[in-house]
């Protein structure tokens, strides 16, 4: 199955079977509990679960800004952010299913195992598909190849890394500037 396939799979159960069966789930809770025990309850969950994606937001939000003040890319935690956005949407909206999801990615214990999984599953494809040092391999094209017909836009024509049309100098094209080097100074050693 192609990967399209998958996604248009998971939309039509997202989008048609999930309701429905949400539908039936508080039909039958209601008819044991009554109704407005199952409304009370709906309300119940959305409030605790906007307690908790506030309160593990705001930690996330200081574990990602506490690995930026030490020079660390923030992965895990960016993930987790996303998550617990989902969580929101899942916990505000009115069903017992999209509530245990939405629990399931609010909750710390259970968000960390799925951001990992997550991380790992992402890390893999960035690493696996790369780019090439040639710039032809990867995502399947040359990403410079956006000319007409898939041509290089700078192939016989102005390259503007090279001065002028096709290599020659064009005074025209020149900057003048000046060039400091700050990695010696920086007392972070961010430019290194």
């Amino acid at each position: 199955m192609n990967k399209r396939g998958s996604v248009l799979r998971v939309l039509f159960i997202l989008f048609a079977v999930l309701p429905i069966l949400e539908i039936a789930l508080l039909v039958n809770v209601g008819s044991v509990i009554g109704g407005w025990n199952t409304i009370g309850l709906v309300i119940l969950t959305a409030f605790i679960g906007a307690y908790f994606v506030k309160r593990e937001g705001i930690s996330t939000l200081q574990t990602a800004q506490a690995k930026m003040q030490r020079n660390e890319v923030p992965g895990k935690e960016l993930v987790e952010g996303l998550m617990l956005v989902i969580a929101g949407v899942l916990l505000v909206t009115p069903g017992f299913i999209t509530d245990i999801f939405g629990f399931m990615f609010a909750l710390p214990g259970s968000r960390h195992l799925i951001a990992a999984q997550v991380s790992k599953h992402m890390k893999m494809r960035v690493v696996v598909p790369g780019v090439s040092p040639d710039m032809s391999g990867g995502f399947g094209q040359n990403p410079f190849n956006q000319g007409p017909a898939g041509q290089n836009p700078f192939h016989g024509g102005h390259n503007p890394f090279h001065g002028g049309q096709n290599g020659h100098a064009n005074q025209d094209n020149v900057f003048e500037g000046e060039y400091t080097d700050n990695t010696t100074q920086d007392p972070n050693k961010r430019l290194k």
